[in-house]
């Protein structure tokens, strides 16, 4: 995949976070990720159509949702990840790819996103057929993401 196509996949986490948290997420060491890997607690999926086309995994700690969720849901504490407190993790994942979407439109890049799918649970074991590009953000006194981008760009 182009490097150019993983810039709006940054650039907008890096918008929504900011937006929904009140932080500034600091991008770690971008780096590729072998299949199949294990992944986090707390995993939301969202699948690419178009002018690109594969899967964008939001991994991170069950911690680490529960705070975002919380924050999400107007600072009301989060002690278990239920049905509500997943949404909002979901639809943050969603707001990302929705961002990441009119990102790409502005470039004449046409991409259609799934719905989010949320995963939760020990050792999950994730596995693509496409190469996958890992985006670590610390979101400080929140947690980590990691934005896992198994894409690749459609003729």
């Amino acid at each position: 995949m182009k490097v150019e196509y993983i810039n709006p996949f940054i650039q907008a986490a890096q918008s929504v976070i900011s937006m929904l948290c009140s932080v500034q997420p600091k991008i770690g060491k971008v780096h590729l990720r072998n299949m199949p890997f294990s992944a986090d607690q707390v995993i939301i999926i969202i699948g690419v159509v178009g002018k690109i086309k594969g899967q964008v995994c939001f991994e991170m700690s069950e911690n680490t949702a529960k705070k975002i969720a919380s924050i999400m849901m107007g600072g009301i504490p989060v002690d278990k990840l239920d049905e509500m407190s997943k949404s909002a993790v979901a639809e943050m994942g969603n707001m990302i790819m929705g961002n990441t979407s009119t990102i790409f439109a502005n470039q004449k890049v046409n991409i259609d996103i799934t719905p989010p799918s949320l995963l939760t649970g020990e050792k999950i074991e994730v596995s693509n057929k496409t190469t996958t590009i890992v985006v670590p953000l610390e979101l400080d006194g929140v947690g980590n993401i990691s934005i896992n981008i198994a894409a690749e760009e459609t003729n």
